[in-house]
């Protein structure tokens, strides 16, 4: 659901554009989150054996709700951190996700539509190119560029791992060199679909294109948002990201309530 309520914030007033999947068992994940809810009975039954507590001294006879859940970090809306690509990075060990600077995780958006780029697709330094000087835009420093393959339309269904296109090597450099560090994807990962990667090794047998675009972490220290949703609720230009990660230590990513604020009116 998209949250349009408009706020006051420093100043502006904003729309807040939730870009963020729950997390939540489906069949769009292989390895899907498990949660085991504790219902309010539960809790009660809880307190009477550990404390002595009795149900009829709570209101409703009934305590707290809560919820156990078993996870990838990698799962639903998240960051990877440069420690998820390779244990270096620029030469130097690399980052975790509760050690990278707070800056990076909030700036102004750049959307890119790429959903007329076919299944498999690998994005170039041309691509991004040609799709910025549509917007009369030049990247700048700190900007959170986001693209936007389509993979919403397959979301709660097994197509979803293998849909969408991704970046190389070549294109995150450009990115990251530009002074990018963070880049996002609506679609299951920032490289082209793992299925269609797989099947290529029988093939080819080739490196170069095995995740090169996770891998690309390994010269350049840059954060991926992956499992994005909603947008197309974002103007190419002109909103503002907020994607802050839970803070995991030595995390090699973390769930994220990745939020866009787009000025009202």
């Amino acid at each position: 659901m998209i949250n349009q309520k408009t706020v006051a914030l420093l100043g502006q007033h904003v729309q807040l554009i939730d870009l963020s999947r729950p997390l939540e068992p489906t069949v769009s994940e292989p390895t899907p989150p498990r949660i085991q809810r504790i219902s309010h009975q539960d809790c009660a039954e809880m307190w009477e054996f550990m404390f002595g507590i009795p149900s009829t001294a709570l209101p409703n006879g009934l305590g707290f709700a809560g919820e156990i859940v078993e996870a990838s970090t990698h799962a639903s809306t998240h960051l990877d951190a440069p420690w998820h690509y390779a244990p270096t990075s620029e030469g130097q060990t690399a980052w975790t996700i509760d050690e990278i600077p707070l800056d990076w995780f909030a700036g102004q958006a750049i959307v890119l539509d790429v959903s007329d780029l076919p299944t498999g697709y690998l994005i170039e330094p041309e691509d991004i190119e040609k799709r910025l000087e549509k917007l009369s835009h030049t990247i700048t420093p700190g900007e959170i560029v986001l693209f936007c393959t389509g993979a919403d339309a397959v979301w709660g269904t097994e197509e979803f791992f293998g849909y969408g296109c991704g970046l190389g090597e070549e294109a995150v450099l450009y990115l990251v060199d530009l002074g990018v560090r963070v880049i996002g994807t609506d679609a299951w990962s920032l490289d082209r679909p793992y299925p269609m990667i797989g099947n290529e090794w029988a093939t080819f047998q080739d490196p170069k294109r095995l995740w090169s675009a996770h891998f690309a972490g390994i010269k350049r220290k840059y954060c991926q948002i992956e499992k994005l949703t909603n947008l197309s609720q974002l103007p190419p230009v002109g909103s503002t990201i907020l994607c802050f990660p839970i803070k995991v230590k030595g995390g090699s990513g973390a769930w994220s309530r990745v939020v866009g604020l787009v000025p009202a009116g």
